[in-house]
């Protein structure tokens, strides 16, 4: 069981935690967080989209997502609407979200900077190449014994 101890799974949350905590702590001046920093940052580079297009772009999972827009929402910093037909929430930008993810960039840009030195250019392009990578599926193969 010792083997346990060098989880992939266990060191990569570890990390991800330490980085959102490093960009929450820098963010906390402009009054969001770094889930919504992303959202605000997908929004204004991608233009309106769907909850289920804006999910599988920054790589959440539609209830999270759904969550975070709703804060947003409150905030006045995104809108939801309905697309033409009815059937899908788009979500958009809103000129305070624009205003806010502006003020904020600056921190963020720094952030960014600060981590990228601490851990290594290789290592944040490798977890970046990681991130873009198709989810690791189970093996459909029956295992007979």
């Amino acid at each position: 069981m010792i083997e346990t101890a060098q989880c992939l799974c266990l060191a990569s949350r570890r990390a991800a935690r330490a980085i959102t905590r490093r960009f929450d702590q820098a963010l906390r001046p402009h009054g969001i967080r770094a889930t919504q920093f992303t959202l605000l940052a997908a929004l204004a580079l991608k233009g309106p989209q769907s909850i289920g297009t804006l999910a599988e772009f920054i790589g959440a999972d539609r209830t999270t997502l759904t969550r975070n827009l709703a804060v947003a929402e409150e905030r006045a910093l995104v809108r939801i609407g309905s697309a033409e037909d009815g059937r899908e929430r788009i979500a958009s930008i809103t000129a305070r979200g624009r205003q806010t993810l502006r003020r904020a960039f600056p921190a963020w840009r720094e952030t960014q900077s600060a981590l990228t030195g601490a851990i290594g250019t290789g290592t944040a392009d490798s977890l970046r190449q990681l991130s873009r990578q198709p989810s690791v599926r189970s093996s459909s193969r029956e295992v007979t014994t």
